[in-house]
């Protein structure tokens, strides 16, 4: 049987196999999945847990002579076989590829195997080994999830991390940690600790995150929205003096020239203004300046500036030879241009 590692929870539950293969590159999941495993074996008796460590010396029969011995401790027994390590996750061989496939032929009833296989390749399971675990055991590839599936992801684990948070909260963090589940639950281990659960929005979570700033990065979009290009030149500076995160900036940034682009799009094609601000969440208070700015900046200057957007994330990205500082204070002080007439 295959299952996906959100899947793994409900399957223990309904029981415990006699073999389980966990492989895929993504170390979150991968170690988070070995640990539901292991917990799950502990509460069903397997008390005495053995690791074998697979390297280039490795002798496969000690998978077959472990299984095969009598504890003096524990009636039930975890063998857990750490694949590959730096010699690579796919390299079994024939002797590896025998030894996993006459076990999954006569498990033992009193031995569970967890197989932890970073480096396996997908195509792998097509292997007669492979298809006699699934035969008998569970599956599970762990990788890293991408666009709506990574939103999905984070939003679920700030719910359970006792948040509520709103869809810019959980776009803000999914472009901040771009896809390294690792950094984003240690960003939100750092929410734990910093704030209460509960509702969660962008800005809160920008608090969290830059609680130490000198200037806020919100007092960038007022400034800019504003006008206030004196204003938007020392914010800028002073988020740069605070080794401020870069893609945090154009995060800021592009919502505006988004927000502002729509207004004026809006206003450009006689559509119900109320209606996109309401979609974007302006703030009653915030309306008449963010009005005036689009009607300020024009339709075409403001897609111009969205597009010095992509080329500062590019930069940041190290894709594209430009300084990324620079390519954030143009789009900043574009915001703050005065109209055609200024």
């Amino acid at each position: 049987m295959r299952v996906s590692p959100q899947q793994l929870e409900g399957a223990l539950a309904r029981g415990l196999a006699p073999v389980y293969l966990l492989f895929g590159d993504e170390p979150l999941q991968l170690g988070e999945a070995a640990a539901l495993i292991r917990e799950r074996a502990r509460t069903q008796g397997f008390s005495e847990r053995t690791v074998l460590e697979h390297g280039r010396d490795f002798d496969w029969s000690a998978l077959a002579g472990e299984a095969g011995n009598l504890s003096l401790f524990a009636e039930r027994r975890l063998i857990e076989l750490r694949v590959g390590g730096d010699k690579g996750g796919d390299k079994l061989g024939r002797d590896g590829a025998d030894a996993i496939r006459a076990h999954c032929r006569q498990p033992p009833p009193d031995v569970l195997l967890l197989i932890i296989a970073p480096g396996l390749e997908f195509k792998a399971l097509k292997a007669k080994w492979a298809e006699t675990l699934e035969q008998v055991g569970v599956i599970v590839q762990v990788r890293a999830p991408q666009g709506g599936q990574l939103a999905q992801w984070l939003d679920g684990r700030l719910r359970r991390a006792g948040f509520q948070p709103d869809r810019d909260a959980v776009a803000l963090l999914a472009e901040r940690v771009e896809g390294n589940l690792l950094a984003a639950d240690q960003e939100i281990t750092k929410l734990q600790l910093l704030r209460d659960g509960g509702p969660l929005t962008a800005e809160g979570l920008l608090e969290a995150v830059t609680d130490s700033a000198r200037y806020g990065l919100f007092d960038l979009a007022d400034a800019a929205v504003a006008g206030d290009r004196a204003r938007v030149d020392r914010v800028l500076r002073g988020l740069a003096a605070e080794d401020m995160p870069q893609p945090l900036v154009l995060w800021v940034l592009a919502r505006e020239a988004r927000k502002l682009a729509a207004v004026a799009f809006a206003q450009t094609h006689r559509q119900d203004v109320g209606a996109v601000l309401r979609s974007h969440q302006v703030w009653d208070a915030r309306r008449p300046a963010v009005m005036a700015a689009a009607k300020r900046l024009g339709l075409r200057r403001l897609w111009a500036l969205l597009a010095r957007c992509a080329d500062a994330d590019l930069a940041i990205k190290g894709r594209l030879d430009q300084d990324p500082w620079t390519l954030l204070a143009e789009v900043a002080e574009g915001l703050a241009a005065p109209g055609r007439h200024g």
